[in-house]
């Protein structure tokens, strides 16, 4: 390692220590509670544990789990992905958990909450919600009803029990929720209208949290760590805000209740406030709250810790060099990249895979948009290693998000890799999807590919529309076709008329006038290219065959789709097929729609026609070399899932043949890159 990189590691402020109370944090990188919906009937079992465990392998200081782990699951169950903590059943797992986090010298910590009126009545015990007060939150729907002192001494005494669970499971701490969760429900006047002792002024209202961190505090020793992931402004009119914040936050320090504080912005009781305050995607801007957070750390002499799209160390950096947090949680990063701090610590920071904010990882938890082996920990290794078999010659024809994963896998495995592309650069669609509205940083996901495919020696030729001649010119071993699609409008009865999404978003004019914009697919291609029409300064109206906006696309961003529709003025008509598009008078066409439910006709008159439906495969290379291939195209799908080697003729003639991503089908960025990654791992 050279001197200059041992100096920037002994300088680098994230790479410096952290004691908290008897904890000595090796760095100031750590990942949060959440919910990865990888547990086994509420256990953190192996996958969930070697999701974690390869963060820790990866160099960060604590890893938190558990995100909404459940103090009581007679009323706290929100559905799915929660840990039980109700039970003495997981300690023997919690033992495992930590033996494993410890042994790759990170620590361990766990959150504990209580849902109230975020549970959800209809499963498991069909138990109504609890809460502070009757009310209804708008995300979870269950209508609450308002807990007695009875249940407020079981629930208190669920968190201690709890407490204690994490206590004879090994583990270094753990903390509770406020936010929308039931301590911060107890906070707020807006879910708190009670006019008892636990109701009404600020000091009644903190009573109940005050009497949970009690009774924990007496199931934990000295050395254990107890914190509040905790919100400091609610961001509304009739909610906490954040002087109402500092002086809750006052109050638990000054009983000597939390040892430190993990701040949260916002409200999360929408799906709108968790999309843009609480867990912000790639519409929002890098670091959000990190000046809020810095103001309330200038009010408390406890650690701060904090998360909120801190997807790169430059932002991580700065928040932790500028005194703004003493612990900078990078949960998202870490999915997308576990070894983002061995690579900082051997002065490979730009190898780091980014964090691109997709937001992907809410839609299928813990599943990355470019890093297939997040969440699969026990299928796909997050380090590739050399294979231990013979080097192969491997064409991949195509350079969009499949072929890019795969030449990078192929590589990392030693094999020698030529990549054929017809354009003069890499990434396919991608070039595209990220010229609509915020969706730009998408591009990060070819840039970080096409820097490892020049580090790894891969052979990339541009400008080669390559045929079966130029592919089996090279000898291969291996042929890989990732040659995506074409959009799809052969379908369509008048489809000659319409335009695609390729066409607005790779045109360099601007559209004007009415557009009339067709979603076949339910993705970001449609709801992103509508809004960047109308940003353009088109008058667009959307019709979609989905009884709802952007129905394939995270639930979040799917949020932040409708709210930006509602401000652009976009006209939206659910629930219609597309079935013919004419051209009439004036130069106008003519679209006819089926509704999907009545099949009754409806006739919309515009300028133009913009049409979304997918793609078709783009396959005549593969078609052109399945007859010399030695397995004839084929691809073993018990194989495929299972990362396995392909079967194939070992005694047989000619290359082994596969096509991958959308030259397969049409589907999206993950799946075409999963696809690739478990195809080539076995290779």
């Amino acid at each position: 390692m050279s001197r200059t990189i041992s100096e920037g590691r002994r300088l680098d402020p994230l790479l410096q220590p952290l004691t908290i109370k008897s904890l000595v944090l090796k760095n100031r990188v750590m990942s949060t509670s959440h919910a990865p919906f990888l547990e086994e009937g509420g256990m953190p079992l192996e996958r969930y544990q070697r999701y974690h465990e390869e963060k820790a392998k990866g160099g960060l200081a604590l890893t938190m789990f558990g995100g909404s782990s459940m103090v009581d699951n007679d009323s706290s169950w929100g559905g799915a992905g929660q840990l039980n903590m109700a039970t003495d059943d997981i300690i023997p797992h919690l033992q495992q958990f930590s033996e494993r986090i410890h042994t790759q010298g990170a620590a361990i910590m766990c959150q504990i909450s209580h849902l109230g009126r975020r549970a959800d009545a209809t499963v498991l015990n069909w138990l109504p919600a609890m809460a502070p007060s009757r009310s209804r939150e708008t995300q979870h729907r269950a209508f609450s009803r308002e807990m007695d002192e009875h249940d407020i001494a079981r629930v208190v005494k669920a968190y201690g029990e709890a407490a204690r669970r994490c206590r004879e499971g090994g583990l270094d701490g753990l903390e509770t929720l406020t936010g929308g969760h039931l301590i911060g429900q107890f906070f707020s006047p807006r879910t708190n209208v009670r006019q008892d002792r636990f109701g009404g002024s600020l000091e009644n209202r903190v009573r109940f949290g005050l009497m949970v961190h009690e009774e924990i505090r007496r199931n934990l020793p000295d050395h254990m760590l107890l914190g509040i992931r905790f919100v400091i402004d609610e961001a509304i009119e009739d909610g906490l805000n954040f002087e109402d914040c500092l002086r809750i936050a006052e109050i638990f320090e000054r009983e000597g209740l939390v040892d430190y504080f993990n701040c949260i912005f916002g409200r999360m009781d929408t799906v709108i406030a968790l999309a843009e305050q609480n867990m912000p995607g790639m519409s929002v801007p890098l670091g959000p709250f990190l000046e809020r957070v810095g103001a309330f750390r200038r009010h408390t002499k406890l650690p701060v810790f904090h998360a909120a799209r801190i997807a790169d160390l430059a932002t991580a950096r700065h928040a932790v060099r500028e005194g703004l947090v003493d612990m900078v949680a990078m949960t998202r990063a870490h999915m997308a990249d576990p070894q983002i701090v061995n690579k900082l610590m051997r002065g490979e920071e730009d190898r780091i895979r980014p964090c691109v904010g997709a937001s992907y990882c809410m839609h299928k938890k813990a599943n990355c948009i470019h890093n297939p082996a997040s969440g699969r920990e026990t299928l796909l290794p997050q380090v590739i290693e050399p294979t231990s078999g013979d080097r192969k010659k491997i064409v991949i024809v195509g350079g969009g998000p499949a072929g890019l994963e795969a030449a990078r896998i192929c590589a990392e495995r030693g094999h020698s890799v030529v990549l054929f592309e017809a354009s003069g650069q890499l990434g396919g669609q991608l070039l595209l999807a990220a010229r609509a509205i915020w969706r730009r940083d998408l591009l990060a996901i070819v840039g970080w590919r096409e820097q490892e495919l020049a580090r790894l020696g891969v052979d990339v030729r541009f400008n080669v529309y390559a045929g079966a001649e130029e592919v089996e010119a090279e000898n291969p071993d291996i042929v890989l076709v990732a040659t995506g699609g074409l959009p799809d409008l052969d379908w369509l009865d008048g489809g000659e008329h319409c335009l695609n999404v390729w066409d607005v978003l790779g045109s360099s004019t601007p559209m004007t006038g009415d557009v009339l914009f067709y979603d076949g697919t339910g993705r970001h291609e449609s709801a992103a290219t509508a809004l960047q029409l109308s940003e353009n300064g088109a008058a667009v109206r959307y019709v979609t065959m989905d009884e709802v906006l952007a129905q394939e696309v995270e639930y979040s961003t799917r949020a932040v789709y409708r709210k930006q529709f509602k401000q652009a003025g976009i006209d939206i008509t659910f629930d219609h097929r597309l079935v013919a598009v004419t051209r009439g008078g004036n130069n106008r066409l003519r679209a006819l729609f089926h509704h999907e439910l009545t099949d009754e006709p409806l006739e919309i008159e515009t300028a133009a026609v913009v049409v979304d439906h997918g793609t078709a495969p783009l396959d005549e290379v593969f078609q052109a070399l399945v007859e010399g291939s030695r397995n004839s195209g084929v691809t073993d799908n018990a194989a495929l899932m299972a990362a396995k080697r392909q079967p194939y003729d070992a005694a047989g003639t000619g290359y082994e043949l596969y096509r991958i991503g959308d030259a397969v089908a049409s589907r999206n960025v993950h799946a075409a890159m999963f696809e690739a990654f478990r195809l080539c791992i076995a290779f």
